[in-house]
């Protein structure tokens, strides 16, 4: 089951703690479509400029990532600057170089129309619900906001959320949508704006899912080492969808597992700067931290 994710493709420069890259490769749909690589075919959809470095492209090439909706336009790739205290939940943006990110305007090449699950990463609402209206009913579409979007373009995220199935948020920006300081009144009262699902990323304290059901809790896994939070949320929600493609089942036992899938491909993604904790894993490598996972949550009944 083929995905289709519309988003940003970045160059980013980042300092934490443990160490800073310059320029290294980043963006939305970079983490969300290198995660959801190991699981189900992914065709990607962004701009770049005339500077992107080719060495890149042959990455993404390499994990089987279809790029003929990848647009290169003249002028300068979009750029990120950012920094991390000891505080890894909070990031600190130094300088954002839309340069040719800000026209950007999704264009879905015929034969990407059909794709079956659909991720629309964190860009402009109006923008979202464009991409939507190129699909042919997709079964399953899954959208990522910011408070930015929140705070500035609040009607138009709610007319995208009417056509969205899951929503995955962090928990700052779920209270600020629902203006609830609940987090399980800010849940239902999104779900009353569209998604029947809603996920709340939690960073290092894991994530929740809340449907119409009932609600399900993973942990974020316990690591030793690590270097750099972004494109965590991106490479989660590629893990997460990746996993229900591969299953072709939507159900609440499938999402379930899905949402520790994403949790295991976040969790290899904070080991490294940029992409290098998920680059090169292996099916083998996958499946044993999701066995980890298991037995870090297993308890028997009374």
């Amino acid at each position: 089951m083929r995905i289709l994710v519309v988003g940003s493709v970045a160059l980013d420069s980042v300092k934490t703690p443990f160490g800073e890259v310059q320029e290294a490769l980043g963006g939305s749909a970079v983490y969300f479509s290198i995660s959801a690589s190991y699981f189900a075919p992914v065709s990607l959809v962004a701009v770049v400029g005339q500077d992107f470095p080719q060495q890149h492209l042959g990455l993404l090439r390499a994990r089987g990532v279809d790029l003929q909706g990848l647009h290169q336009s003249p002028g300068r790739t979009f750029r990120w600057h950012g920094s991390y205290g000891y505080d890894l939940n909070e990031a600190r943006t130094l300088r954002t170089e839309l340069n040719v990110f800000e026209h950007f305007s999704p264009s879905l090449p015929g034969s990407l129309r059909g794709a079956q699950v659909v991720f629309l990463a964190n860009i402009d609402p109006e923008l979202q619900r464009r991409v939507l209206q190129q699909t042919n009913s997709p079964r399953l579409v899954a959208a990522d906001t910011m408070n930015y979007w929140i705070e500035h373009k609040p009607r138009e995220l709610r007319e995208t959320l009417r056509l969205v199935n899951i929503l995955a948020i962090n928990e700052a920006e779920a209270r600020e949508l629902a203006q609830e300081a609940n987090l399980v009144r800010a849940a239902r009262a999104i779900q009353a704006m569209g998604p029947q699902v809603v996920v709340i990323k939690r960073g290092e304290y894991g994530v929740l899912m809340f449907n119409s059901r009932s609600i399900f809790s993973a942990p974020a896994y316990p690591l030793e080492d690590i270097h750099d939070p972004t494109g965590a949320g991106d490479t989660f929600a590629g893990g997460f969808l990746g996993y229900l493609a591969k299953a072709r089942d939507f159900s609440e036992a499938s999402m379930r597992k899905a949402l520790v899938m994403g949790s295991v491909m976040a969790s290899f993604a904070v080991e490294g700067f940029s992409v290098a904790g998920i680059k090169g894993l292996s099916l083998k490598d996958i499946e044993a931290r999701f066995q980890e996972f298991k037995a870090l949550t297993h308890f028997e009944a009374l």
